[in-house]
């Protein structure tokens, strides 16, 4: 009688059952912070989701409900980590402090089995196993070491607009400058842009994020019908939160982004997945040089 069979179909069903466990909490904590969340906007508190698109803008590598929990708990976040990294840099939470909880990975080990016992090239394998909630705080909530500034972008895009240009043409998407497009500051044609002259680069950036919006969302399927001015807004959200990102001032008012919230919880949670997707898809090109430099370094 095989015991070892039997052993390994109970202990796949166990795994299976933890792997549906975790993802219903996941889902069910990213449903009370979009709850959370139209309560804000119904109650007219529209700035609550700039304070959302903000916290994108921040926290761009972020999964969609740590981003959420992040804007929940502490709106004006600007760096956060655990307690550990911290103290690593010489910093320590102040006391009385509440955390702001987000999801972490656990990550497991697979090997390969086999007949004869492991020896030392044996292949280990990284798995995700599930998540567990963590509290991280952001540096206000800190004392200690000051944090070497990183070179920012104050009002100018620098490199960043050559950048986004070589992104666009990645894509294969066409770009070209058209004065006949005007009083429109830019056009999406679908595989192709029109932008139109005489903008200040920074204009030029924040309109090209938009435009590219449209090309990259237009691409994806999208489970609910959305209206002109849903989608209009969707794109505004991105060119918000990317030209936050580099460092450009922006003058939309919070009221400019309502629009995403029509009643719908649904059509709300799906708007701003494909907002921090399209927008984190754009950051991770414009900020690959520093990323790549960040790991060699590490």
């Amino acid at each position: 009688m095989n015991f070892k069979s039997n052993n390994n179909r109970n202990n796949n069903s166990g795994g299976q059952k933890e792997i549906r466990r975790q993802q219903t909490t996941t889902q069910q904590i990213i449903a009370e912070n979009v709850k959370h969340l139209i309560e804000q906007l119904e109650q007219g508190k529209s700035e609550a989701l700039t304070a959302y698109l903000g916290a994108m803008a921040h926290f761009h590598n972020y999964s969609f409900g740590n981003i959420l929990s992040i804007a929940r708990f502490r709106p004006d976040a600007t760096h956060v980590a655990g307690i550990r990294t911290w103290n690593e840099l010489g910093r320590h939470v102040t006391k009385g402090q509440k955390g702001i909880p987000i999801l972490a990975p656990m990550i497991g080990t697979k090997r390969e089995r086999r007949e004869q016992p492991a020896d030392d090239s044996e292949k280990v394998t990284p798995v995700l196993i599930g998540f567990r909630v963590v509290y991280v705080f952001d540096i206000a909530q800190t004392e200690g070491a000051e944090l070497p500034e990183p070179a920012k972008v104050t009002g100018e895009v620098g490199i960043h607009h050559a950048r986004l240009i070589d992104f666009v043409q990645q894509q294969g998407i066409e770009l070209e400058y058209n004065e006949r497009i005007a009083p429109a500051q830019g056009v999406s044609y679908g595989g192709k842009i029109a932008l139109l002259p005489g903008q200040t680069k920074a204009e030029e950036f924040a309109t090209l994020v938009h435009e590219v919006s449209h090309e990259l969302l237009h691409k994806a399927e999208r489970r609910t019908m959305t209206t002109k001015t849903v989608r209009e807004t969707e794109a505004e959200s991105i060119a918000f939160i990317v030209s936050r990102a580099v460092g450009l001032n922006t003058s939309s008012a919070s009221a400019d982004y309502i629009a995403l919230y029509h009643g719908s919880a649904d059509l709300l949670t799906e708007s701003l997945t494909v907002i921090q997707q399209a927008s984190s898809t754009i950051l991770d090109a414009l900020f690959a040089d520093e990323a790549e430099q960040l790991a060699q370094a590490s």
